[in-house]
């Protein structure tokens, strides 16, 4: 379990302060859509940009959407501390973790991101998420954006 979710007393996921901010950083990224449409290179994909197990006509309730994407953020949570081998405060925490959610875990966990931030390099890992702006090869400006968004709260750590 990544330290952006806990266990409750009754068993359920719930966020921590880190999660909380993880959740409404990427649910702002993201979108949400309760039903199935494809994607700018035509994959199916449902609620907050998940794509795992969507297949078109599928529909979800926003707390459907909402548990799915705690339990998403907890898998790539969980996946970006195991990449990443130095101590991250909340805000590059969350930033990885969104690109990560955005980008896949193993894109993430090979990225220049992950090479700079493990050698001691917090703003070449920042600036290296400028990297990740492309679909189906081609520059998107809502991806440049999100980008740009992303690298100045990995930056707010630095200091």
């Amino acid at each position: 379990m990544s330290r952006l979710v806990k266990r409750s007393v009754l068993g359920a996921l719930v966020a921590t302060a880190a999660g909380l901010m993880a959740i409404t950083h990427t649910g702002q990224e993201e979108g949400l859509r309760l039903k199935a449409y494809k994607d700018i290179v035509g994959v199916p994909t449902a609620c907050y940009g998940e794509t795992k197990n969507i297949k078109m006509g599928m529909s979800f309730t926003k707390a459907q959407c909402d548990e799915m994407l705690l339990k998403r953020l907890d898998e790539f949570g969980t996946k970006v501390e195991t990449c990443v081998k130095r101590p991250m405060k909340d805000r590059t925490m969350v930033a990885f973790t969104s690109l990560a959610y955005n980008v896949g875990s193993g894109g993430f966990c090979g990225s220049t991101v992950v090479r700079r931030y493990n050698a001691g390099d917090h703003k070449g890992a920042c600036d290296a998420m400028l990297m990740w702006n492309k679909a189906g090869g081609r520059v998107v400006k809502g991806l440049t954006n999100r980008r740009e968004r992303e690298r100045k709260m990995c930056l707010a750590d630095i200091g």
